[in-house]
């Protein structure tokens, strides 16, 4: 009896084991072709060392899942969240749907693969296409060319007399246009006097604002410079100099890089590098902040805790990139674990495993073969029982041999829809399309079909260590340190 029920425990785990390797080997297979895993690190990258990329809307694509969401039910959150044009939007999916559609599918925020070995002498640090910053600095340099255009038409020419007097006469002139041009200003009556006046000052006012604020513009454009901050398309972004001092353990996928993993100390020196080329930490610190870049700030922290000492503060980034990666992954499982339970259903309810079937078939199974085993021992005598479980017109011998030809655990993938055997001809496929639907839509099965959907989602990794501890197997780290 103690056998029956340690069989009747193997066959379900290893059951229960198969589907889970099934269920992860598609959901790994998904993953692999539409490189979702490094999309979502490259995305996670992007926003923490560019910044947010410009909210001009959402895609199509995001439209379409978007209806096709509301078309199931009407839900209070969107897919992509429509921020302010200020603030940007982020490159990192916030839904389940993001994850699986709008990443593999909408803008790939991976950097461009390149053959070439990491250059010796890295481009400057600039902002990345797309993002906030360069639209801010793009928007800073057209103020600033139209404020020096609007300056030369207000000063006039450099050989007219003295600024002030130029300035003067030009008000001056500009005023003039309003009154009677058949006799001087210094003829003119008193209305035309309060009209000359008022020309003048609103003139000489709107000189000095604009001087104002091409001073602000000049001063920011300055400011950005003076950090060695070039402008976009002039030279790289810090998730581009990140990835050209990856370039050594990358390869191509589609023409993008296809990095998913990035060692957290690997990661610390490559801050090194664009830190010490970029003129220091501190130098780089204000680039980035320049940039807006979220970078900045931990970067900061973990500088004043190193006390301005290079060793720690790579130790200090290393910890921090480490901690950053572990609560991304985090965040990944969260969003697939509901892609998992999604392809558990699928695959129970495609091969319709019922589990408490398939334990009561298990014990029958035994207790065939015992009396099979009593039937070898005792002569024809004990046949009679088994000629119970065949068909009328089948031979009791052939019966049996297919009974112990075809266990409890093979019958357990018969279920599906097609089904495939074997024999001297060759694979036979066979169609049981009613019989699996007419299984599906019996509230017997519900039960067991639920607890092997249940089983199924406790992952293939909780029921191999099961299976070695009912089994006794014992690992082989554990083999060789007995």
């Amino acid at each position: 009896m103690i056998s029956y029920y340690a069989d009747l425990a193997i066959g379900l785990i290893l059951a229960f084991l198969l589907l889970s390797l099934l269920v992860s080997g598609i959901n790994e297979g998904i993953v692999r072709l539409l490189g979702i895993r490094s999309k979502f690190l490259w995305a996670y990258l992007r926003d923490t060392l560019d910044g947010a990329e410009t909210a001009d809307g959402t895609s199509r694509l995001d439209r379409i899942v978007d209806l096709l969401k509301r078309l199931v039910r009407r839900i209070s959150t969107p897919l992509t969240a429509a921020p302010s044009p200020g603030e940007g939007r982020s490159r990192l999916p916030a839904t389940v749907l993001g994850v699986f559609a709008r990443l593999p599918f909408g803008r790939d925020p991976r950097p461009a693969f390149s053959q070439e070995p990491p250059p010796a002498q890295s481009p400057p640090l600039a902002p990345a296409t797309g993002t906030v910053a360069a639209e801010q600095m793009m928007a800073a340099e057209q103020a600033a060319a139209d404020q020096t255009v609007v300056q030369q038409a207000t000063t006039g020419p450099s050989d007219g007399g003295p600024a002030a007097g130029g300035t003067a006469g030009g008000a001056a002139g500009s005023a003039g246009a309003t009154v009677d041009p058949a006799h001087s200003a210094e003829q003119a009556d008193p209305l035309e006097r309060a009209v000359l006046t008022l020309d003048a000052s609103e003139a000489a006012a709107g000189v000095a604002d604009g001087a104002a604020v091409g001073g602000m513009v000049d001063a920011a454009a300055d400011g950005a410079a003076g950090v060695g901050v070039a402008l976009p398309g002039e030279g790289k972004s810090m998730a581009e100099l990140l990835h050209e001092r990856l370039q050594e353990i990358d390869h191509a996928k589609r023409g993008r890089t296809s990095i998913a993993d990035i060692p957290p100390a690997r990661f610390a020196v490559a801050v090194l590098e664009i830190a010490t080329e970029h003129g220091g930490v501190e130098a780089l610190m204000r680039d980035l902040d320049a940039l807006n870049s979220p970078l900045s700030r931990p970067l900061k922290a973990v500088w004043n805790r190193a006390s301005h000492d290079l060793e720690a503060f790579r130790r200090g980034v290393e910890d921090w990139f480490d901690g950053e990666m572990e609560r991304l992954t985090l965040l990944y499982r969260r969003y697939v674990r509901w892609v998992i339970a999604a392809l558990g259903l699928l695959v129970t309810l495609l091969f319709g495993l019922d589990s408490l079937e398939y334990g009561k078939t298990l014990l029958q199974d035994n207790a065939y073969r015992s009396e099979v085993t009593a039937f070898a021992q005792s002569g024809p005598e004990a046949l009679e029982p088994l000629r119970e479980r065949c068909a009328p017109a089948q031979d009791t011998y052939a019966c049996v041999t297919d009974v112990l030809s075809t266990p409890a655990f093979v019958k357990i993938f018969t279920h599906a829809p097609v089904s495939v055997s074997m024999d001297a001809g060759g694979p036979a496929w066979e169609w049981h399309g009613e019989d699996w639907w007419r299984r599906l839509t019996t509230p017997g099965h519900w039960p067991g079909l639920l607890l092997t959907l249940v089983a199924v989602l406790f992952g293939a990794p909780f029921w191999w260590d099961i299976l070695r501890r009912v089994s006794g197997m014992r690992s082989r780290s554990q083999g060789s340190s007995g």
